[in-house]
């Protein structure tokens, strides 16, 4: 495994993702394409949960605390129950950027891991690298999914004007 890679891959992704939100403002973010979209507040706040409650947390399961129970999360649910798309933008980004780079200093503390040992909880047998290569793709995603909502917000405040002649999209 290529720690390093992986490594500098989470560190690019968090400035994609920084940049993506650059220039935002607090209404543009809550807006959602469809009812089951989900808005760009809502992509920080799912982001935020994640850095804290989930690769962050599970690798270090898979790593050090192989005697606890893996606990399980609800991206979808949370979303809901915790009111994503009412919550301070730019608190929720600040939050994300701060949790991002706890997880920074936590993968720059690990001693010698162990990429090839596995965790197995009810739905499936995980590895330390296949998490950690989790956790980067997890970002592409999102990253992804801000540069959709991005060109949304992009039509929407270019109207009237014909963007065919940038290219199709």
């Amino acid at each position: 495994m290529d720690f390093t890679g992986f490594y500098q891959e989470l560190r690019y992704s968090t400035e994609m993702i920084r940049a993506l939100l650059a220039g935002v403002q607090a209404e543009a973010a809550r807006f959602k394409p469809r009812a089951e979209s989900w808005s760009i507040l809502e992509v920080v706040c799912h982001l935020y949960d994640e850095e804290r409650e989930d690769f962050r947390e599970h690798l270090d399961f898979i790593l050090h605390r192989q005697h606890e129970k893996w606990h399980s999360i609800d991206t979808e649910g949370w979303a809901t129950q915790r009111k994503y798309n009412d919550q301070d933008f730019a608190e929720m980004q600040a939050k994300f950027f701060v949790e991002r780079e706890k997880s920074f200093v936590w993968l720059n503390g690990l001693l010698n891991p162990d990429w090839d040992k596995t965790y197995t909880t009810e739905y499936r047998t995980i590895s330390a690298g296949e998490m950690f290569a989790c956790w980067v793709a997890h970002d592409n995603l999102h990253i992804r999914q801000l540069v959709k909502l991005r060109r949304m917000r992009l039509e929407n405040i270019t109207k009237p004007y014909n963007l065919e002649y940038a290219g199709s999209w």
